[in-house]
C-alpha cells in the first residue's frame, strides 16, 4: 500500500472529516543517471556556499527569501512549520460548483482521499451528496507548505482531489492563435469531419503504451536487468470522532443565520439609500 503524504481533515460545514492523502499517480518516465562513461561511476554535485566555500550538509541549508533590493532574508525549518496558515492541516471547502466550470488547464496533480476511523460515515455522506447534486467542492489545501486550490469529487467509490493552479500561474496563449484571415472552405471542414468520424470512438487509455519508455527498458533489460523497488511502510492512524447529526444540524442553522444576516444588511443598505 502506498505512503499518504499528507494528514488532515476536511471541514464540510462543521463536519470534520479525517482523511489522508495519496497520490494518484506516478510519472513512468525513463530515467537516466550522469555518469562517467569510462567507468560507470555516478557524476556527483555538492552544495557548496558561494561565500566561505564550505560543503553545506543538506539538513542545514535553510530557505532564502531575496528581496528587490538584494538583501537576503533567511528562513529556517521552524519559521516555515509556523505559517499562520490554517489550510496546512484542513481542508477548507469554500464552494460547490459544476465540474464542468472548471477549465482542465488548471489541473495540477490528482489524489485520493481515504477516510480515517469514524470519518467513514461523513465521507460517505460527502461522496453521496455531491453524486445527488452533481457538483464537486472547491477547496482550498496546503500540501508541502503551498497553497492551493483544489477540487474534490466522488469517482469509483471514493472521493478525489485535483489540486489547481492559481490564475495567475496559467500563461496566455492568444500569441499562438491563427490570424483571423486564415479561413478554410466549408469543403475542406467536410473532408477533415469524416477523418474525425473514422477516428471515433470511447476513449480505452489501456489501448495505448508508451513505446519510447518499452524501446529503452527493453535495450537497458538486454544489458543489464531489472531492480525491484524497495517496500513503503504504512503510516499509523490517528482520528477524531465527530456527532454527524448535530454538526450537520448546526452546519445548517449557521447557514440560515449567515444568509439572514446577509439580506438583513442588503435591505440596510436599500433603505439608506432611500
Amino acid at each position: 500500500m502506498p505512503r499518504s503524504i499528507w494528514k488532515g481533515a476536511i471541514s464540510f460545514g462543521l463536519v470534520t472529516i479525517p482523511v489522508k492523502l495519496f497520490s494518484a499517480t506516478e510519472e513512468k518516465d525513463v530515467s537516466f543517471r550522469q555518469v562517467h562513461p569510462e567507468d560507470g561511476g555516478r557524476i556527483k554535485y555538492k552544495r557548496v556556499c558561494d561565500k566561505c566555500g564550505k560543503e553545506i550538509p543538506y539538513a542545514e541549508i535553510a530557505k532564502g527569501y531575496e528581496m528587490p533590493d538584494g538583501r537576503m532574508v533567511i528562513l529556517d525549518a521552524e519559521d516555515m512549520a509556523s505559517l499562520p496558515l490554517p489550510t496546512m492541516k484542513q481542508v477548507e471547502v469554500v464552494q460547490f460548483v459544476a465540474e464542468d466550470d472548471i477549465d482542465p488547464t488548471y489541473f495540477a496533480r490528482t489524489y485520493f482521499l481515504e477516510a480515517e476511523g469514524p470519518g467513514v460515515k461523513p465521507y460517505v455522506l460527502l461522496r453521496d451528496a455531491l453524486l445527488k447534486t452533481n457538483r464537486c467542492a472547491l477547496v482550498k489545501v496546503a500540501i508541502r507548505s503551498r497553497e492551493a486550490l483544489a477540487l474534490v469529487r466522488p469517482k469509483d467509490g471514493l472521493l478525489v482531489m485535483h489540486t489547481m493552479l492559481w490564475p495567475d500561474e496559467l500563461r496566455d496563449g492568444s500569441f499562438a492563435a491563427p490570424s483571423a484571415d486564415i479561413t478554410v472552405s466549408d469543403g475542406e471542414i467536410a473532408m477533415a469531419q469524416n477523418f474525425i468520424d473514422a477516428l471515433a470512438g470511447d476513449f480505452d487509455p489501456e489501448a495505448y503504451t508508451d513505446s519510447y519508455r518499452q524501446a529503452v527498458e527493453t535495450l537497458v533489460e538486454s544489458k543489464l536487468g531489472g531492480a525491484e523497488l524497495p517496500a513503503e511502510e504504512e503510516e499509523p492512524q490517528e482520528a477524531e470522532v465527530v456527532d454527524l447529526v448535530a454538526a450537520l444540524r448546526a452546519s445548517v442553522e449557521a447557514a440560515k443565520k449567515r444568509r439572514s444576516d446577509a439580506e438583513e444588511k442588503a435591505g440596510a443598505k436599500t433603505d439608506k439609500a432611500v
